[in-house]
Formats: C-alpha cells, sequence, structure tokens
C-alpha cells in the first residue's frame, strides 16, 4: 500500500523548497531594482551613490543560493553583471572579470551583451559635453566585446539574442563617431 506517513515529509520538503523560491524571487528583485540605480546614478555622474548601490546589491547577490533555481535569478545576475560592468568602466576604465563577480558564464556574457547599451548612452552623453575622444574609446571597448563574442559559437539563446544588440549598438557608436570625425576635421 501507499506510505501516507512519507507524504508528511515530502510536503515538508515541497513547502522548504517553495519558500527557498520564493526568497530568491524577491532577491532577484531587489538585486534588479539596485542595478537600476547604480547604472542610473552613473548617467548621473554620481559615482559616490553608484558605489552605495553597488556595494548594497553585491552583499544581495552573495545572499542567493548557488543551488536555487538558475532561471529565477538569471536576469537578476545578468543585470548585476551589467551595472557593475559600467561602475567598474566608469570608474577606473576597466571591466571586471567573471571571476571577480562570482557568476557563471552565460550571465557574464549576457551582461556584457546588456552593458554595451549602456555605454552607447554614455558615449552619446559624452559626446554632448564635447568629450569626444572618451565617445571614440567607448566605441572601441563595444567593438572588443563584439570580438571577443564573435569566438563563441551562439545558439537560439537568450544570449544570442543580446549578442545580436551588440550589433545595433556598435553601428550607433560608429555613426556617432563618423558625426563627431565629420565635424572636427
Amino acid at each position: 500500500m501507499l506510505n501516507k506517513p512519507e507524504f508528511k515529509s515530502i510536503k515538508k520538503e515541497m513547502d522548504k523548497k517553495e519558500s527557498q523560491r520564493e526568497f530568491t524571487i524577491q532577491l532577484s528583485r531587489e538585486i534588479i531594482h539596485l542595478s537600476k540605480q547604480v547604472i542610473y546614478s552613473l548617467h548621473r555622474n554620481n559615482l559616490k551613490y553608484a558605489v552605495l548601490k553597488a556595494e548594497e546589491m553585491s552583499k544581495k547577490v552573495k545572499k542567493l543560493h548557488k543551488d536555487s533555481d538558475l532561471s529565477i535569478s538569471s536576469t537578476a545576475i545578468q543585470e548585476y553583471v551589467e551595472a557593475l560592468a559600467f561602475l567598474g568602466y566608469v570608474k577606473n576604465k576597466k571591466i571586471p572579470t567573471k571571476k571577480s563577480m562570482n557568476v557563471d558564464a552565460e550571465s557574464y556574457l549576457c551582461g556584457l551583451s546588456d552593458l554595451t547599451g549602456e555605454l552607447v548612452r554614455k558615449a552619446i552623453n559624452l559626446t554632448i559635453n564635447k568629450e569626444y575622444n572618451e565617445a571614440i574609446k567607448i566605441k572601441i571597448l563595444v567593438e572588443d566585446i563584439y570580438e571577443q563574442l564573435l569566438m563563441f559559437d551562439l545558439r537560439n539563446s537568450e544570449l544570442r539574442k543580446k549578442f545580436d544588440s551588440i550589433k545595433y549598438n556598435l553601428k550607433k557608436l560608429d555613426d556617432l563617431v563618423y558625426e563627431i570625425k565629420m565635424k572636427h576635421r
């Protein structure tokens, strides 16, 4: 017959898993919200606030369970990578490594792909402020990201779609740099 007492144990196991899932969802939302604050602060040249929010975000990322459902926390990790990479670029002109962020490869590459959109915005703002050389450096960085991602055999996946968006961001930067060069020959 059926072992009915075993179902109490199974229910506890399922309840624990559901509780962990809800925790991961809430934490992921908080990480995404903080990443947006970091990026927005950087576009407004508020480095101090961006660093503060990045530290808060990093603490929350450490609380994500490595064994949790990756699909739930994947977007949050990608946003984390994008925000920290943008902060690294603005602060030190250097993109943090996958290892230093302690994230999986796909989330890292997706986050870097998303970063290119923020770099386009940054380049436009730099151009508005007549910081043309810095805008050109951003174009070179996006070209470097694109070139490195060309090494991968990307199939129909989220990463493939994000990689394709780099081409459009690169086109915007090409147009921007062309305009800079034409106006300042």
